[in-house]
């Protein structure tokens, strides 16, 4: 970090209400490490590890993000990002492109799933021991900025060259959007960010024109992301004038979010699915729908944080994410659950795990003072802590194995289909033209199985357990015939297949094709 700096954060700091001196304290200790330290230091280092500490004092949401990390972290929210537009997985060294991103710069030009990159301008990247994250640095760059890469195509005796311009490519927040039968949809959200509003809004007039009644809306491990876009995506199902969260912060006034025009799914019956890893945003919507008796929410409690950062450019790029207020639910609710211990904040899932909160819902311990009544039948709701769920889901773990979980946590299985499909995409597209096809017939044949237990052995050293699989088969192959979809068809297959054995939707369809929705009591939830 260049010297001038630090003045200059010291101004700020005395600007914000700190004195002069504690400013020049800072200002003061920097200069003796500086020039008596006993080895060279690296300034930059020691300002981020300064400003990390100082936020580290403030709660577990205060954040510090380098320069470096700035548009990583920013994709998720922005909702896009410039590159070449290619999905691409390693094998043995080498960076085999496994999907262009359909209307992208790579598919523009003629770059084909199966092609493996060798130079990127000029540069020999395969075979020399280079991580996915520094391929990444290398495509991606500037907006109409161009990049020359050669890549090995399978039939073709020399290796071939394109020039791409690079481009936005999107960062979508929708997985998927599927009928389930003929009046149940499904929507899969993985983030709230800027473009969050126009999917939802497009799955939702697709699934309609299928015939869809009733919806499903996925925000299992939903980390959250804008608060506008929770806001937007939660005046999508509520009608009237009404509250969907409000905040308010000591230097924050309070700010209200409330409905603002007739959306696309204000009638029909409504589920969201949630779990401990639903935050934040996620967090937002399921306490708006919930408060106002609009739809049940299934599953397991939330993750429990209501408090609202700001993103903060710094001078040198860096970022900080600072918390400037507090969220409430419409009926006030504070959802955000305790802090003050960091470690415990940091270990609160694994507590749940281990108090047995996943799998019985009498584990969880809840004081009567967080009670507080919907707002338009007067059900009984809790605030602190996250949001529960009014049918609760427990954790399922039949068919999970150690050999299976080794599959899974080392990658074999990704690795092995991804590049079957890649030797194979030909014929396979031959054999099974359409989803519907291959979700009707598609089976793994034994030979298939046993060549990929030799190869988890042989690439990944996960001897086979003949008892171990036993016991996950069903679940394993599931898992596999899911990922395959994925390779070889996109996203939104593969959840068709996996949620087979999402046990929180399995809960879900089982209410909307009995009595327990309307006897919930959410007549008055319009």
């Amino acid at each position: 970090m260049k010297k001038f700096l630090l003045p200059l954060i010291c101004l700020s700091i005395s600007g914000l209400g700190f004195s002069q001196n504690r400013g020049n304290k800072f200002d003061e200790v920097y200069n003796y490490v500086s020039k008596l330290y006993v080895d060279e230091v690296n300034n930059e280092e020691l300002l981020d590890a300064a400003v990390i500490a100082m936020l580290e004092k403030l709660d577990p949401h205060s954040t510090y993000i380098s320069k470096e990390e700035v548009e990583d972290a920013n994709q998720a929210i922005v909702g896009s990002f410039v590159g070449i537009g290619v999905r691409f997985q390693v094998f043995k060294d080498t960076f085999t492109i496994m999907q262009t991103i359909p209307g992208g710069p790579s598919e523009k030009v003629g770059l084909q799933s199966g092609d493996k990159l060798i130079r990127v301008d000029g540069e020999t990247i395969a075979g020399v021991g280079l991580k996915n994250s520094q391929i990444r640095e290398r495509l991606m760059g500037d907006l109409n900025t161009k990049v020359k890469v050669d890549v090995v195509r399978k039939n073709e005796k020399e290796p071939l060259s394109f020039t791409i311009t690079r481009d936005k490519i999107p960062v979508h927040s929708v997985d998927a959007a599927y009928m389930i039968d003929k009046n149940i949809g499904y929507i899969k959200l993985n983030s709230f960010s800027r473009t969050t509003t126009e999917e939802i809004e497009n799955s939702i007039k697709q699934l309609k024109e299928q015939g869809m009644k009733d919806l499903i809306l996925d925000l299992q491990n939903n980390g959250g992301g804008l608060l506008s876009a929770a806001h937007e995506l939660a005046d999508q199902f509520l009608s009237g004038d009404k509250m969907i969260v409000y905040s308010e912060g000591r230097a924050q006034p309070r700010q209200e979010f409330k409905t603002a025009k007739k959306d696309a799914f204000e009638k029909g019956r409504l589920i969201i699915l949630t779990n401990e890893n639903s935050a934040s945003a996620s967090e937002i919507v399921s306490g708006a729908i919930q408060d106002w008796d609009r739809g049940l929410i299934v599953g397991r409690r939330t993750f429990g944080k209501g408090l609202v950062q700001r993103p903060i450019n710094l001078m040198d790029g860096s970022q900080i994410r600072l918390t400037i207020a507090r969220y409430f639910t419409p009926s006030g609710r504070f959802i955000q659950k305790p802090y003050e211990n960091n470690e415990e904040y940091k270990k609160d899932l694994n507590n749940r795990y281990e108090h047995g909160e996943y799998y019985h819902q009498d584990s969880i311990k809840l004081n009567d003072s967080l009670k507080v009544k919907t707002l338009m039948t007067g059900r009984t709701v809790y605030g602190g802590g996250g949001i529960m769920p009014d049918v609760f889901v427990a954790y399922d773990t039949t068919g999970v194995s150690p050999f299976f979980s080794s599959l899974i946590r080392k990658g074999a299985i990704n690795t092995y289909l991804a590049q079957y499909v890649n030797n194979n995409r030909a014929s396979l597209k031959q054999q099974y033209p359409t989803f519907e096809k291959y979700k009707k017939e598609f089976n793994f044949s034994q030979a298939f199985m046993d060549d990929f237990f030799k190869y988890a052995a042989e690439d990944h050293k996960i001897e086979f357990n003949e008892e171990e699989y036993k016991e996950s088969e069903q679940l394993m192959k599931l898992n596999m015939k899911a990922v395959f979809a994925q390779s070889l068809f996109d996203t939104p297959q593969f959840y068709e297949i996996i949620n087979d054995s999402n046990e929180v939707l399995t809960k879900a369809i089982e209410i909307l094709n009995s009595d327990q929705y309307k006897n919930a009591g959410l007549e008055k939830g319009k």
